[in-house]
């Protein structure tokens, strides 16, 4: 599983023009599920992202989690993370899991998110051509693994 963050001010994702996810300030997280996650490797990447450390306290450093300030979260499941990029001039997808799991996995996710995270928990369409809009708040981006 790979969860690439975003420190966002907003972000909304739209299908077909209607707005089906959208928050204020927290994290935008786009999910790659990989065909060996497990439902241990789903618990420790929802509380990675939950408690990861990208808001800035009094001092300017970054010691608070989306938990610390009650952000919100959006989640975007995205299976070109999983993509192997290695060679040549295309992506190849044999990385990534099957949808039909892959879907499974990411409402999982989604479920445990919503359990650990008291604040708002958006999520975009999952497998629809989605637009995501966002404001980066740093810039601040990380890839998280299990």
């Amino acid at each position: 599983m790979l969860v690439l963050i975003q420190r966002v001010s907003e972000a909304k994702v739209t299908v077909d023009d209607e707005t089906v996810g959208e928050i204020g300030p927290g994290i935008l997280a786009f999910v790659g599920v990989e065909p060996g996650d497990t439902d241990k490797d789903l618990d420790r990447m929802s509380d990675r992202l939950t408690g990861y450390r990208i808001f800035s306290d009094d001092a300017g450093r970054m010691n608070r989690s989306v938990k610390d300030i009650q952000g919100e979260i959006l989640l975007v499941s995205q299976f070109t993370l999983a993509a192997d990029t290695s060679s040549g001039m295309r992506a190849s997808f044999t990385g990534a899991c099957e949808p039909e799991r892959a879907r499974v996995l990411f409402d999982t996710f989604v479920q445990k998110v919503r359990e650990k995270h008291l604040s708002r928990v958006e999520t975009g369409r999952f497998g629809a051509h989605m637009v995501v809009s966002l404001v980066n708040d740093g810039p601040v981006t990380f890839l998280l693994r299990p």
